[in-house]
């Protein structure tokens, strides 16, 4: 709890801990556009990509995790989108 504020703080907003990116972490997997079990986890059920405040994963592996979607796409291991 050590970057959280109180919740009773001057502008009304609540703060909430932030978490660390679960690709910065020594055992963490490779982003991989041949893994859409892992990419899957990162897409709505509508196929948009999740973006970074509701995942928390860091900017730089956001990107890498964006061009792994889009590439997995293009081959066909993930869908544009869903079927009605």
């Amino acid at each position: 709890m050590e970057n959280e504020e109180p919740r009773g703080d001057k502008d009304g907003m609540r703060r909430t801990r932030t978490r660390g990116c679960p690709f910065c972490a020594n055992d963490a997997p490779a982003i991989s556009y041949k893994d859409p079990g892992l990419l899957r986890y990162f897409i709505t059920e509508r196929g948009k990509i999740v973006p970074r405040r509701v995942s928390g994963i860091c900017a730089k592996h956001q990107r890498a995790l964006t061009l792994a979607i889009k590439r997995a796409r293009v081959i066909a291991f993930l869908p544009y989108t869903t079927n009605y």
